[in-house]
C-alpha cells in the first residue's frame, strides 16, 4: 500500500525509516539516529537527538515536552556516549536522587543535566565524588538556568578547583535559581577560590545552608570569609570545619559574625582559633543574637579559652547549643563554662559538649546546682565509671581487648 505514496512526503509506515530519507519536519542538514521501532530491542527508546549538537540547550522545544524524561536522558547518553545510569532511569520521578560515587564524569554529569533541564520531581541531588571537574559543573549551572525546581545540591569532593568556584561565583551572584543549600566540601578551593566565593555570596540572598568544609582556607582565607559575614543577609547555616584557620583568620571571622545577623548555625570544629580565636568567639556571643548552634571543636583551645568563651555566655540568651570537644581543657574550664551559664538566667543552651574532660563528684555537684536553674540543659563529658549523671561517656575501652577476652 506504501508503494503508491510519494517517496518523500507524508510518510506513516514508521517500519520503513531505514531506507527512506529524513521528513522535512526535522532539520536534515543534521545526523539522526534512525531505528525501526518495530525491533523488540529497541522498542523503548525514541530517536537521539543530533550527534553535533552539544549544549544543553535543545532547539526544537515542542519535542522536549513530548518526549518522556526516561527517553530525554537515554538520548542524552547517546549524544555524549556515555552508558545511561540505571539507578537515575528508576528513579527520576522521586524528589531525592543520590548518585554519590557512580563516577559520573564530566560526559555522564552532561547527559544527567540534560534530562533535569524540564525535570519537575527532583528537589534534592547528591553527586559527591563524581570527578565531574570544571566542564560538569559548567554543565550543572547551565541546567539550573532553566530548573526552578532542584533546590539541593551537593557537589562535594569533585575536583573543582579555582575554575570550579569561578562558575559557581559567576551562578551565586545571578540570585536566580531555586537552590538553597549548597554542598562544596572538599573541592580543593584555596584563597583565590575564596576570594571568588565571597564576591559572590556577599549579595546573594538564596543560598540559605553552605558546605565549605575540607578544603584549604588558610587566614586570609578567613578574612575574605568575614567580610562576606558581615554583608551577607541569607546564610543560616555555614560549615567552615576541616579548614586551616588559624589566630589571623579566627579574629576576622569572629569581626564579620558580630555584624551579621542571619546565620544561626556555624561549624568551625577542626581549625586552630587557639585562645586569641576563643576571645574573639567570646566577644561574639556576648553581641550576637543570631547564633544558635556552634561548633569549636578540636580547636586548640585550653581553659584560658574557656574563660573567654564564658564571659559571653554569661549575657549571651540564644545560643543552645556549643561543642567544645577535643579542645585540652580540663575540669577547671568545665567549671567556668558551666557556672557561667549558671549565673545567667536567660541563657537557652541545650547542651554543651565537653565529652573529653574528666570530672570528679564535685563537678556533678556543681552541675546538679545548675540543672536546677536551666533543667533543659545537657553536659555531655567523660566521667568516671558508675558516676550517675545526666549524660556521661564512659571511659574509652579498647575493642580488640573486648573482642579477645570474649569465649
Amino acid at each position: 500500500m506504501d508503494d503508491d505514496e510519494p517517496p518523500e512526503t507524508e510518510i506513516k509506515d514508521e517500519s520503513d525509516t531505514e531506507t527512506l530519507p529524513v521528513p522535512a519536519s526535522q532539520n536534515s542538514d543534521e545526523t539522526l539516529y534512525c531505528e525501526a521501532e518495530a525491533s523488540s530491542t529497541v522498542e523503548k527508546e525514541k530517536p537521539a537527538r543530533e550527534s553535533s549538537e552539544t549544549d544543553l540547550e535543545i532547539e526544537d522545544t515542542e519535542k522536549i515536552f513530548t518526549t518522556g524524561q526516561k527517553e530525554l536522558y537515554l538520548e542524552a547518553c547517546k549524544l555524549v556516549g556515555v552508558v545511561p545510569v540505571s539507578y537515575f532511569i528508576r528513579n527520576m520521578e522521586e524528589s531525592y536522587m543520590n548518585l554519590n560515587h557512580h563516577g559520573l564524569g564530566p560526559k555522564g554529569i552532561k547527559a544527567i543535566a540534560i534530562a533535569l533541564v524540564s525535570n519537575t520531581s527532583i528537589v534534592s541531588l547528591e553527586l559527591e565524588d563524581n570527578c565531574i571537574m570544571e566542564e560538569g559543573i559548567l554543565s550543572l549551572v547551565e541546567m539550573l538556568r532553566e530548573n526552578y525546581y532542584l533546590q539541593e545540591m551537593n557537589i562535594s569532593s569533585n575536583h573543582l578547583g579555582l575554575e570550579g568556584a569561578r562558575i559557581i561565583s559567576q551562578f551565586l551572584q545571578r540570585n536566580t535559581s531555586s537552590l538553597w543549600h549548597l554542598q562544596l566540601s572538599g573541592n580543593n578551593f584555596k584563597e583565590e577560590s575564596a576570594q571568588l566565593l565571597c564576591q559572590a555570596l556577599s549579595a546573594n540572598y538564596r543560598i540559605k545552608k553552605l558546605d565549605l568544609s575540607h578544603n584549604q582556607f588558610s587566614d586570609k582565607g578567613g578574612e575574605q570569609l568575614g567580610q562576606m559575614l558581615a554583608l551577607n543577609v541569607g546564610l543560616q547555616a555555614l560549615d567552615l570545619s576541616w579548614n586551616h584557620f588559624h589566630i589571623r583568620g579566627a579574629i576576622a571571622l569572629c569581626s564579620g559574625l558580630r555584624a551579621n545577623v542571619t546565620l544561626q548555625t556555624l561549624d568551625l570544629s577542626m581549625n586552630g582559633f587557639g585562645n586569641e580565636g576563643a576571645m574573639a568567639l567570646g566577644e561574639v556571643l556576648r553581641l550576637n543574637n543570631s547564633l544558635t548552634y556552634l561548633d569549636v571543636s578540636s580547636n586548640d583551645i585550653s581553659n584560658e579559652g574557656a574563660a573567654r568563651i564564658s564571659r559571653g555566655l554569661e549575657y549571651n540568651e540564644h545560643l543552645r547549643g556549643l561543642k567544645l570537644f577535643l579542645n585540652p581543657l580540663s575540669m577547671d574550664g568545665a567549671t567556668l563554662l558551666i557556672m557561667s551559664i549558671k549565673r545567667n538566667p536567660k541563657s537557652r543552651m541545650e547542651e554543651l559538649d565537653i565529652s573529653n574532660v574528666l570530672v570528679s563528684e564535685q563537678f556533678l555537684k556543681m552541675l546538679d546546682g545548675v540543672y536546677a536553674i536551666h533543667p533543659q540543659l545537657d553536659v555531655i563529658y567523660k566521667a568516671v565509671q558508675g558516676s550517675s549523671s545526666k549524660k556521661t561517656i564512659i571511659l574509652w575501652t579498647n575493642p580488640l581487648k573486648l573482642i579477645q577476652i570474649i569465649p
